[in-house]
């Protein structure tokens, strides 16, 4: 499970590391891919299996199905922690995600996503606005 958010700066080359006691559940491989919001989505590698899967069952379905299909997997890219427990952001995701010197990183139970700053501040109010509505209609 992913939980909690930290800032890390992004260094000249695009390397960001991951906290700590996220690197344990991304050992076995990792898939970066655009989010569904301004973000990029770090999936663990049965967590991207899952939804590749998933995806390919329904494959035959509509063109908006396919098309987040090929938004999604265009973008996608394998991902590995280098010595230092950073990972490379390729640059097309860093743009998606408007991510320059700071990313932040944010558990999101199953998967990590990476913001801006700015995308983030601006998420967060949202999501915190709307937190108590969603969790009330879904019983929890």
């Amino acid at each position: 499970m992913f939980i909690g958010e930290s800032p890390y700066k992004v260094d000249d080359k695009g390397r960001v590391p991951l906290p700590p006691k996220f690197r344990r559940e991304l050992k076995a491989g990792m898939v970066l891919a655009k989010g569904l919001e301004k973000c990029i989505t770090v999936y663990p590698i049965a967590q991207w299996e899952k939804l590749s899967e998933s995806l390919a069952a329904k494959a035959v379905g509509g063109a908006s199905l396919r098309r987040a299909t090929r938004a999604i997997f265009a973008s996608a890219s394998s991902a590995s922690f280098d010595g230092q427990g950073r990972i490379v952001l390729p640059y097309a995701l860093r743009e998606h995600a408007g991510i320059a010197d700071t990313a932040i990183v944010i558990g999101t139970n199953r998967t990590v996503e990476l913001w801006s700053e700015e995308e983030w501040k601006v998420e967060k109010i949202s999501a915190d606005e709307q937190a108590a509505k969603i969790m009330e209609d879904l019983g929890a």
